[in-house]
């Protein structure tokens, strides 16, 4: 199994020989409802389209995981498994061939890997967009994303599962609380999953923000904090922190499948 992290949410991953491209934001500004003043991110390194992609996988349909300038960049031929309102942006973009997924739905992709939707962030007031279990159905790796630290008791019935991709840190705004829960549910995930390696995410990487937003954001804890806590609680889990840009290889100790 390969990962490439390519900031915040946008990840590269290689497994059961499929190239699965989640979340991406590659080229121009990330900004949200047009407002720049308010919220804007831009690359610091410039990032190329991958190769052979085989399918495309969006958690939420807001800019920062269906980002339209990039979608708009990318092979409309793609398959695209998508939360509702991601499905709806693809949808107007053109994509010829997009797979909805509810929460507790699966869909078997190439008979080689296995997807299913489960409750993940909390956006809005009663929004619930998606995470999802990624399963290679030859070797059995299993992969559980959601970005905002938002996890569901759901999915306990899965575990263990060989990767977390979650943050791992807060990010907090006055008078609205954590809008990542990285540092209040890293080590919760973590005892229920039994994960072999978790993989921060949602933090920016090679990215330069500005805006009103990121002087009112604060973060609150970090990697080194979080690996004590799972030390401390007899939990093997690694977490390894990506390079942007950079391909790494995740060699897992194999597993007695339980499902």
């Amino acid at each position: 199994m390969y990962l490439t992290w390519l900031d915040s949410n946008s990840w590269l991953i290689e497994i059961g020989s499929k190239q699965i491209l989640i979340d991406p934001w590659l080229v121009g500004p990330l900004v949200f409802g047009n407002l720049p003043w308010l919220f804007k991110g831009e690359r610091l390194t410039p990032r190329t389209i991958p190769e052979n992609v085989d399918l495309i996988v969006l958690s939420q349909g807001l800019e920062d995981h269906a980002h339209p300038e990039t979608l708009k960049q990318l092979d409309k031929n793609i398959p695209v498994v998508a939360s509702a309102t991601a499905a709806k942006v693809v949808q107007e973009l053109g994509y010829s061939q997009i797979i909805t997924l509810d929460h507790g739905h699966t869909y078997s992709f190439d008979n080689s890997i296995e997807i299913r939707a489960v409750p993940g962030s909390l956006v809005g007031p009663t929004l619930v967009e998606n995470g999802y279990i990624l399963k290679d159905l030859s070797a059995g790796n299993t992969i559980y994303y959601e970005p905002h630290g938002n996890h569901s008791e759901k999915i306990k019935e899965f575990a263990p599962i060989d990767v977390v991709i979650s943050p791992v840190i807060n990010l907090n705004l006055p008078l609205v609380g954590p809008i990542i829960k990285g540092n209040e549910s890293a080590l919760q995930v973590a005892q229920w999953l039994q994960p072999q390696v978790m993989l921060p995410t949602a933090a920016g990487g090679d990215v330069d923000f500005q805006g009103l937003l990121i002087f009112l954001l604060k973060e609150k804890g970090n990697i080194q904090e979080i690996q004590s806590r799972l030390a401390k609680n007899n939990l093997a889990t690694k977490i390894i922190e990506p390079k942007p840009g950079e391909r790494f290889e995740l060699e897992l100790k194999e597993r007695v499948l339980t499902h």
